[in-house]
């Protein structure tokens, strides 16, 4: 690491002396009061949003810096206010915040060609439509350039006269007034008739070409502040984009920043960054080429970029801080079965190691041609204790994703969303975590209400998978409905959306929806528990078991001891339990097999639990593993909190005994290693190699957690002393200290399990 990229780390990461430029907090509904009393639709709220955000922000430019943009604006503000959320909440399903989220957008479609081509693009696309609208003999008087319906306020940040100022007096910033000034310029004064659909159409198209305008004009004003600081670098690279393309790996990271930076302004949070070794490194294979970057260079500007990303993280949402998205992958097989890990790959994975920051989350593509060295390097950043690589297994995943029904093509271009799910970049508009199935219900409901009738354990199982089959059948019919509110900006980076005027929110070639599964290992134990001692050997009769679960176990110690600590376990690689496992994997899959969302996409069952693995435990009555009421789920595909296992060779052979291409929506073995077990070299190679036999068994997913426990008990006690502490939590890392108790306790004792 360079003292410059040190000083850099330090200054953003560290001391955050840049959060000193963020102005005070607004009221977050201040915008949607207005858009209310206005009247203002949907679309245009989401517009006059992002502009509001752009032309408000104050460029910042620091000296030593070479990649600029630092949020002031600390909030995004809503589009609706709380009566109009309530009502939109009463007629529609929201997902999360009703925001376009969690989807990877081809950065490229912008990145490579710059915003004149793409202004270029949109009017194209325009001059379809008025050709429409004349072949119909519309009245060309109804025209979309100046229609009166899509009036706001001017494209610059500064108070107008009729702008409206809001909030801090001593920090006033221009509002949207939408009675006043025009929405933008005359863009080819676009003639599109008063046909509605074409009249909508163009409106949106001139959207488009507003919010162009909107993301250049930040990019000129902060030109112009890195020529008052006397950043001529910054200022160079702001003077080529994004108008034009990027000339240098420079410049093309600086766009890459203004993107997603534009992004978070808008609120379409959880932005992965997709396949960033792919799309930059025709940038950085030009630059070192023609002399311009070396080895060292090209380092330290993917360094300076990663550090990038941690500026603003803690503005963007999620359930936890850490929890953001800010996820990359890396590598991957090509269709003719190449290799595309690269330069750039091996330079990602070295920044991360020098640098230990939370972001971006490294995703690393593998597959039983993945060369041992490239473990050995991407295991020195597990041992850091960074939570990643997570890895993800090209042999099952490529596959499972062409049985949904993606075309082939697609499949060898997938990327993991903000944890781990398997998306598409450009052309999903999946929402891959609508919703999670509880194993643990399943189970329980079937042991509470029903065991007590079964006359042998295969009717009991019998009851388990109908339990499971009318879960995914609620799930489904939950998810029906689904609305969300438009993103114009993401649109320009999504396959059709352009030439067929149409928002992303509208859906594009995949609208595939997924849904988790929680709480596995739970379930097969207590399956496993009552095959055994109800049904075979007899030691716990059927209606002292359910009496001792309906008591919280108060009474009947014994028989909780012998579930907790004598009943097989998932995990030891014991097929008495793992068949289970198989079976209630398989009937997951099935039980959503055949369904369709109503946009015409597919249910795809996952392993992943999300936050679910404590939701859903939280009100679970006591479980026939000997789990109590209200203890968690062990987190993702992972073994039992309190199960006795034999070691990690053991687990991963009982968890990749399930077909996991049919629970293909992702979520991977989750497994904590204590810190020495990295200590040497020749203990690096170990783990490296007992991560690759977990992919050359048909693991689809893997995610290592180095931790002390010792560490992580003086740390929750003595935050102060522990702040750069980090942990994976479930398919993100975060600061140890930062997370809220429940999960930090839960983390502990995923610890206590490997110990």
């Amino acid at each position: 690491m360079t003292n410059r990229i040190r000083e850099l780390r330090n200054f953003f990461a560290v001391e955050k002396k840049h959060r000193s430029a963020r102005k005070p907090p607004e009221v977050p509904s201040a915008l949607a009061e207005e858009f209310r009393r206005s009247n203002i639709p949907e679309m245009k709220r989401a517009v006059l949003r992002l502009k509001y955000m752009l032309d408000n922000e104050t460029p910042v430019v620091f000296g030593n810096e070479r990649i600029a943009l630092t949020r002031t604006i600390p909030r995004v503000p809503e589009l609706y206010t709380e009566e109009e959320m309530a009502e939109i909440k009463s007629k529609y399903r929201l997902h999360e915040r009703g925001e376009v989220c969690n989807i990877n957008v081809d950065y490229s479609m912008l990145l490579d060609v710059g915003f004149d081509k793409k202004r270029a693009e949109i009017r194209a696309a325009l001059q379809r439509l008025r050709k429409s609208a004349d072949a119909t003999n519309i009245d060309p008087d109804g025209a979309s350039g100046e229609n009166p319906d899509i009036d706001t306020y001017g494209a610059s940040g500064e108070n107008h006269n009729n702008a409206v100022s809001h909030g801090n007096p001593n920090n006033a910033v221009s509002r949207v007034n939408p009675d006043s000034a025009t929405f933008h310029k005359n863009h080819d004064n676009a003639v599109c008739g008063e046909n509605p659909d074409i009249a909508d159409s163009c409106r949106y198209l001139e959207h488009l070409l507003s919010i162009l305008d909107s993301v250049e004009g930040l990019a000129s004003r902060y030109r112009e502040k890195a020529e008052e600081t006397g950043n001529m670098i910054v200022a160079e690279s702001f003077g080529q984009i994004p108008a034009g393309p990027p000339k240098s790996f420079l410049q093309a990271l600086q766009m890459l920043r203004l993107l997603h930076f534009t992004m978070w302004c808008v609120n379409n949070y959880h932005n992965t960054l997709g396949r960033f070794d792919q799309y930059m490194y025709k940038f950085l294979k030009n630059d070192m080429d023609n002399g311009i970057l070396d080895y060292d260079g090209a380092l330290e500007l993917v360094e300076e970029f990663f550090i990038s990303l941690n500026r603003d993280s803690d503005l963007y949402p999620g359930m936890q801080l850490g929890d953001n998205g800010q996820s990359l992958v890396l590598g991957g097989l090509e269709p003719d079965g190449s290799d595309s890990y690269n330069l750039l790959s091996e330079l990602c994975l070295k920044a991360s190691l020098e640098l230990k920051l939370i972001d971006p989350k490294i995703n690393l593509r593998v597959s039983k041609s993945t060369p041992p060295e490239r473990y050995e390097l991407a295991t020195m950043l597990t041992k850091q204790g960074l939570g990643f690589p997570q890895y993800s297994n090209d042999d099952v995943v490529i596959d499972g994703l062409t049985r949904l029904g993606y075309d082939r093509a697609d499949a060898h271009n997938y990327v993991v969303a903000a944890c781990w799910e398997f998306i598409i970049p450009g052309r999903g508009m999946d929402i891959p975590n609508i919703d999670a199935l509880s194993f643990v219900k399943a189970v329980a409901d079937a042991t509470l209400e029903g065991l007590k009738d079964c006359r042998d354990y295969d009717e009991f199982e019998n009851l388990v998978m109908d339990n499971i089959r009318r879960q995914a059948d609620e799930i489904c019919r939950n998810t029906e409905n689904v609305h969300m509110f438009p993103a114009p900006f993401l649109s320009l980076m999504m396959e059709g959306c352009v030439e067929n005027a149409r928002d992303i929110s509208m859906g594009c070639r995949y609208n595939n929806y997924g849904i988790h599964g929680t709480g596995i290992s739970t379930a097969v134990d207590s399956m496993a528990a009552i095959k055994k001692y109800v049904f075979e050997t007899g030691l716990i009769d059927k209606e002292i078991l359910i009496d001792a679960l309906n008591n919280n176990f108060a009474g009947y110690e014994a028989v909780r001891i012998i579930l907790r600590n004598d009943a097989p376990k998932f995990g030891n690689n014991d097929d008495y339990v793992d068949s289970i496992a198989v079976r209630l994997l398989d009937a997951f899959a099935r039980s959503l097999e055949g369904k369709r969302n109503d946009r015409g996409g597919v249910f795809r069952p996952g392993t992943g639990s999300a936050m679910y693995y404590i939701w859903h435990s939280r009100n679970m009555k006591a479980t026939a593993d000997g789990r109590n009421c209200g203890e968690e789920f062990a987190a993702n595909y992972s073994p039992s909190l309190f199960a006795r296992l034999n070691g990690p060779v053991s687990i991963i052979r009982s968890f990749t005994k399930p077909d996991l291409k049919r629970v293909i929506n992702g979520g991977p073995l989750t497994l904590e290693l204590h810190e020495t077990v990295f200590r040497t070299e020749e203990a690096i190679k170990k783990v490296a190699m007992f991560v690759k036999s977990f992919i050359d068994m048909g693991g689809h997913q893997l995610q290592l957690n180095s931790v002390n426990l010792q560490t992580l008990l003086d740390a929750r006690e003595h935050p102060e002393k522990h702040r750069n502490l980090i942990v994976r939590v479930w398919g993100w890392s975060g600061y140890f200290v930062e997370l809220s108790r429940e999960y930090q306790d839960h983390i502990i004792k995923r610890a206590e399990v490997m110990m």
